[in-house]
């Protein structure tokens, strides 16, 4: 169940929603069973990440995106998918990379937590 988050923090992220592509688990699992090319953001915290994360996934956490991005990810056209918990963290990650100019970003609604309630694939480390 997704925790309870504070109203200034869901406003803001339904902001940045607004602006945002979204897609949900079940493109996400298809698209990777598929073998088609994209880059998964997992966009958590880096405990979060060395917990589980999707596979393919590389780690890039909401706090240093910004700053670490460019460095990853140099191609503005990049299809980047991010994904979080729940897919709020990913939604604010992917407006301010929209922001930087990044042009081809798409936040996962649902997250990890419905990944995991569909049973999914996880790489634990």
């Amino acid at each position: 169940m997704a925790p309870n988050h504070a109203p200034r923090f869901l406003k803001i992220v339904e902001d940045a929603r607004k602006r945002v592509r979204e897609t949900n688990v079940d493109d996400v699992k298809t698209r990777l069973d598929r073998g088609e090319k994209f880059t998964l953001v997992d966009v958590r915290e880096e405990s979060e990440f060395a917990k589980d994360h999707l596979p393919g996934a590389i780690h890039l956490g909401k706090g240093v995106i910004e700053r670490d991005i460019e460095t990853k990810v140099p191609d503005l056209d990049t299809e980047l998918i991010l994904y979080c918990g729940g897919g709020f963290r990913s939604a604010l990650a992917a407006d301010n990379l929209q922001k930087m100019g990044y042009s081809n970003v798409i936040s996962m609604d649902g997250g990890i937590r419905d990944w995991r309630e569909k049973g999914f694939p996880l790489i634990k480390d």
